[in-house]
C-alpha cells in the first residue's frame, strides 16, 4: 500500500518501529515537511521505545527538511534518500549519520 498522506506516515511509524535496530539509541529525529500536507514531527527514540509528536523539539539530534512529495516518495521507495540529499531535495542538519538508520528503524 502506497502512502499518500504525510500525517498518515507519522501515525504508522510507532507501529512499524524496530526496537532491535534502536538498541542503545537516545535520539530525536525532527522532520520538517514543507508544502501541501506538510508540518513538523518529532520522532523520539529512547530506552527501546518510539514516540511520535506533532510539532518541533528543541532537543533534536538530527533535523531533516524536505517537501511532502519527497518524503512520500522516500517512504514509498520511489525516491532514494541519498540521491534526494545529494540533489538538495532533502536537507539534513545535526548528526546526519543517524538519518541513514531510518530505514532500519522504521521499515515502512
Amino acid at each position: 500500500m502506497a502512502f499518500t498522506d504525510v500525517k498518515e506516515v507519522f501515525g504508522k511509524i510507532p507501529e512499524v518501529f524496530n526496537p532491535s535496530a534502536a538498541q542503545g539509541l537516545d535520539v530525536v529525529f525532527q522532520f520538517e515537511i514543507t508544502g501541501d500536507g506538510g508540518g513538523n514531527w518529532s520522532v523520539i527514540i529512547k530506552d527501546g521505545a518510539c514516540q511520535v509528536e506533532e510539532g518541533t523539539n528543541d532537543s533534536a539530534t538530527v533535523t531533516l527538511t524536505m517537501s511532502g512529495e519527497t518524503w512520500l516518495g522516500m517512504v514509498n521507495k520511489q525516491v532514494n534518500g541519498m540521491q534526494a540529499f545529494m540533489s538538495g531535495q532533502l536537507k539534513a542538519s545535526g548528526d546526519i549519520m543517524l538519518a541513514q538508520r531510518i530505514e532500519q528503524l522504521f521499515p515502512l
